[in-house]
């Protein structure tokens, strides 16, 4: 049974959300043969000020650059 766990900044809408669940269950499927009622997904939503590379914030770089997720 695969276990797929996405991390990502918050800011995805629901229907983003719900293509990638699709897209990683068919991709898994598909790459190890397993039934598609066997795969799993869990999606972790963290928030932006939560993240950082560099030392900079998720947030502090959207603000900085005026972009989105």
């Amino acid at each position: 049974m695969p276990l797929i766990e996405v991390t990502l900044a918050e800011g995805r809408t629901p229907e983003q959300l719900r293509a990638l669940i699709s897209g990683l269950t068919r991709a898994a499927s598909e790459a190890v043969g397993a039934p598609v009622e066997n795969v799993r997904v869990v999606v972790r939503e963290v928030p932006a000020t939560h993240w950082a590379a560099g030392d900079v914030t998720i947030a502090e770089r959207r603000t900085n650059e005026g972009g989105a997720p």
